[in-house]
C-alpha cells in the first residue's frame, strides 16, 4: 500500500503560475490560492499598475514571490514575450491559468460584428495564444498544468449572450483537444466552468430581473458565488492532486448545470 502524501498533495512550493487576467476578480482570487500554498505567481493583465499593485499585495499577504506583467493576450509576439519574461523571472512555468476574458451582452441584431470579434479575440484567441506560448517550456521540462476558464455558459445557453457563449463553448472543446495533444508530455489541460460570480464583469447586471430569474435563479444555491469559492478548484487543478485529470470540464456553479 502506498503512503498517502497528505497535505503535500496541494503544496505549490517551488512552482510558478502565470495567471492571465490576474490583477482582479477570479484571476486574482486564483493567484491568491496558489500563493497561499507557497507558489510564485506571475500576474498578467493589460495594465502594469494594476498588475504591480496586485503582486505587491500578494507578496505582503503570503510571503511568496509575485510579479506583475502587462501584455495583450491577443498578440502572438507579446504572449511569447510573456512566457520568456516568466522564465527569466522565476526559472520555470509550471502552471498557466487562462483567466483573461470579457463579456459583451445584447441581442444578436443589436450587437456589431466588432463586438463579436472582440469577445472571441480575447476569450478564445487569447487562451490559444497563451497556451501556445507556454507549451514549448512545459514540453522541455516534461510537466505542466494548463487551466482554462470556460464558463457554465460554455455548456448551457442563455439569451442575449451569443458572443460569450460561443467563445466559452470554444474554450471547452479547445481544452479537450489540447488535453489529448499534451498529455503524452505530462502536461495536464483542464477547464473550470464558473457559474455566476459577482465579479466586476457582472456588477452591471447584479440587481436586474434577468440576473435574479435567469442567472442566480438558475443555480440550486440561489446566490452569486463568492470569489474565494473558485480557489479550491484552481489549487486542485494546479497541484499534484490532479495529476490523473485530463480534459476535465469542472463546473463551479452553485448547481446550475446539475439542473
Amino acid at each position: 500500500m502506498s503512503k498517502l502524501p497528505g497535505i503535500k498533495l496541494f503544496d505549490m512550493s517551488g512552482k510558478t503560475a502565470i495567471i492571465t487576467g490576474g490583477s482582479k476578480g477570479l484571476g486574482l482570487a486564483m493567484a491568491e490560492a496558489i500563493a497561499s500554498a507557497g507558489g510564485n505567481v506571475f500576474l498578467v493583465s493589460r495594465t502594469q499598475e494594476e498588475c504591480d499593485s496586485a503582486a505587491q499585495k500578494i507578496e505582503e499577504a503570503y510571503g511568496t514571490k509575485a510579479k506583475g506583467y502587462a501584455t495583450d493576450v491577443t498578440d502572438q509576439t507579446k504572449t511569447e514575450a510573456m512566457a520568456k519574461a516568466c522564465i527569466d523571472s522565476f526559472g520555470s512555468i509550471d502552471v498557466l491559468i487562462n483567466s483573461a476574458g470579457i463579456n459583451i451582452r445584447g441581442a444578436i441584431d443589436e450587437l456589431s460584428l466588432n463586438d463579436f470579434k472582440k469577445v472571441m479575440d480575447i476569450n478564445v484567441t487569447g487562451t490559444w495564444l497563451a497556451s501556445r506560448a507556454v507549451t514549448p517550456h512545459m514540453k522541455k521540462q516534461k510537466s505542466g498544468k494548463i487551466i482554462n476558464l470556460a464558463s457554465t455558459l460554455g455548456v448551457v445557453g442563455l439569451a442575449n449572450r451569443t458572443p460569450y457563449t460561443a467563445s466559452k463553448g470554444a474554450v471547452v472543446n479547445m481544452t479537450k483537444a489540447l488535453a489529448l495533444e499534451l498529455s503524452p508530455f505530462n502536461i495536464n489541460v483542464n477547464a473550470i466552468c464558473p457559474g455566476p460570480f459577482l465579479t466586476e464583469m457582472n456588477e452591471p447586471i447584479a440587481d436586474t430581473e434577468e440576473a435574479k430569474n435567469f442567472i442566480v435563479g438558475a443555480t440550486s444555491l440561489g446566490r452569486w458565488g463568492k470569489l474565494e469559492e473558485i480557489q479550491g478548484a484552481a489549487l486542485f487543478l494546479s497541484s499534484a492532486a490532479s495529476d490523473y485529470m485530463v480534459g476535465t470540464i469542472m463546473p463551479v456553479d452553485g448547481g446550475w448545470v446539475a439542473k
